[in-house]
């Protein structure tokens, strides 16, 4: 199974998105990048240096519903003549902007985040949902965990790993232990798990941070030899990043335990006491509390803080 990486530019600081062609029949995208003139302009172009024109795509899989990966996907079906769009059923992205929903207000304003904050963090991401067509629910095919996905030369297979997004997912191609992993393993990052509204439960959080060490888990439990992310290089040593990122939320746990005291704070103040700077500037508004909250949900399961519900706000306290 011939796997491509296509290096794509975004407008977002993390640089390039890496789309991945699969030169089989039928010839499919793993992501597809941004809604912009650059990134179709090089998408194009680069899939013409492989042989391949925007009109031989068969199938367009994304591995999640993020601007940077799932933009231009709507774009492509309708040049490609309606190739099919396969994403997992507990993505969003592609069907509304990020908190543009009752239940994002509902999350943010019950970890403390102010209401004119709040509106400002949704102001924010309004420019960034220009970067990805809606799509209807009907134009798309729901990948399932542990489905197989078929090409003349081979099968990939869905590994629902949840965690960045609830509905992120990884490739594996078990012949050679190759897995595409989009955002779930970058080579020079630790990725964030982004607090989202549970898929079964909108009135409660997706435990983020906790789901996705189970899907790190499971990507080691195949021992994968070549890892393809969604941004930067290839991995190769899968066992270093796991390691490393295992470390990397172990001390960021601390941080955040050690930064509650017994009075009660909001996930906004201790959002502010982590990241003063980044709490200041647009999405990374969004980014900081999201980092806290998940964290806070993490320690909170690890009986390493307690957390009360008073009018509708949620407070931490050291145990």
């Amino acid at each position: 199974m011939k796997i491509i990486p296509i290096a794509i530019p975004t407008p977002f600081y993390i640089g390039d998105v890496n789309v991945y062609l699969i030169k089989e029949d039928p010839l499919t995208l793993i992501d597809v990048g941004p809604k912009t003139k650059e990134a179709s302009d090089a998408l194009r172009e680069k899939l013409q240096t492989n042989g391949v024109k925007i009109s031989d795509i068969r199938r367009i899989v994304l591995t999640h519903a993020h601007e940077d990966h799932c933009g231009l996907a709507k774009q492509i079906c309708d040049e490609a003549k309606n190739a099919e769009i396969y994403v997992h059923a507990w993505e969003t992205g592609h069907l509304f902007g990020r908190l543009a929903g009752d239940e994002h207000k509902s999350l943010m304003l019950r970890a403390g985040v102010p209401l004119e904050i709040f509106r400002q963090m949704r102001e924010s991401y309004k420019d960034m949902s220009l970067l990805t067509d809606t799509l209807n629910e009907s134009e798309f095919v729901e990948l399932k965990d542990e489905m197989e996905i078929e090409f003349a030369g081979g099968v990939l297979k869905v590994l629902h790993t949840p965690g960045h997004t609830p509905g992120s997912c990884s490739f594996l191609r078990e012949a050679n232990r190759t897995i595409i992993a989009g955002d779930c393993v970058l080579k020079r990052f630790t990725p964030n798990p982004i607090v989202s509204p549970d898929p079964s439960d909108p009135n409660k959080r997706f435990k983020s941070l906790a789901e996705y060490l189970v899907s790190l888990a499971r990507i080691r439990s195949f021992a994968p030899t070549l890892v393809y992310g969604g941004h930067g290089e290839a991995i190769y040593d899968y066992d270093e990043i796991f390691h490393r990122y295992v470390r990397s939320i172990d001390e960021r746990q601390k941080t955040v335990v050690d930064s509650i005291s017994k009075d009660a704070a909001t996930a906004w103040d201790v959002a502010n006491k982590l990241f003063p700077d980044a709490i200041k500037k647009d999405v990374h508004q969004f980014l900081a509390v999201s980092e806290t909250i998940v964290h806070l949900d993490y320690a909170e399961s690890q009986g390493k803080i307690a957390v009360e519900l008073k009018e509708g706000t949620e407070f931490y306290r050291k145990i």
